[in-house]
């Protein structure tokens, strides 16, 4: 998300739109000194919708000094000086850096874009397809009202439930079974062989041939 305003609404109040922790994160250092050449400096001040063309001149001309005044009267920064100072250079490094946060969040460009505070041909690539998307004019320029929009779809993207699945398993299932079966193997019957049945047929008596007597033989009287 952005916070403030640029060279349209100078009456404005300024209002810090920040709903993501990560934007609160990425900005807690915006108090540590970002120096710019003043060619990234005129990039920067052109990308927000400044009219200034982009040299490496000192920034002492009239045409980037007012810009330089219309950027400091937006979001109120003291004094109204017209100087790139360290704290108007890192008011710009933040707006910057929060605009490709937003950028990433609803165009997700592959790459994502750096979190750095440059606003080079690849944030102008980005913003492009942002505006492809709602078929704006295609200029690569984040102005005033376009970062509005941005930020109001990057609060609703950022806000939605994650798609990944938060909800880890509470319960692994156990891979040991509860109750280990403790199989007692039924008894094997153990085959009592019947009894043989002993032959209670006694065999009968062979009989005993009784010899008969030999007769014997009377001799008869001789006449």
């Amino acid at each position: 998300m952005w916070c403030g305003f640029g060279k349209s609404s100078a009456t404005f109040a300024v209002t810090c739109l920040i709903s993501a922790s990560v934007v609160i994160a990425d900005t807690g250092f915006a108090a540590s000194q970002r120096s710019y050449t003043p060619q990234q400096f005129r990039a920067v001040l052109r990308g927000l919708g400044y009219n200034v063309k982009v040299t490496n001149g000192a920034l002492t001309d009239e045409e980037t000094k007012k810009a330089i005044r219309e950027f400091q009267t937006g979001y109120k920064l003291k004094p109204v000086d017209g100087i790139a100072g360290p704290k108007t250079q890192n008011f710009a490094a933040n707006i910057v850096q929060i605009l490709h946060t937003n950028l990433n969040a609803v165009v997700k460009p592959n790459p994502p874009l750096p979190r750095d505070h440059f606003y080079g041909s690849r944030t102008e690539e980005v913003v492009k397809e942002y505006q492809k998307k709602y078929q704006l004019q295609e200029t690569g320029i984040a102005n005033l009202a376009l970062r509005q929009k941005l930020n109001e779809e990057a609060k609703t993207v950022l806000s939605q439930p994650t798609t990944k699945p938060t909800a880890k398993p509470t319960a692994k299932p156990t891979t040991k079974p509860t109750a280990k079966p403790t199989a007692t193997p039924t008894a094997t019957p153990t085959a009592t062989p019947m009894a043989t049945p002993t032959p209670t047929a006694t065999p009968t008596a062979t009989p005993t041939a009784t010899p008969t007597a030999t007769p014997t033989a009377t001799p008869t009287s001789t006449p």
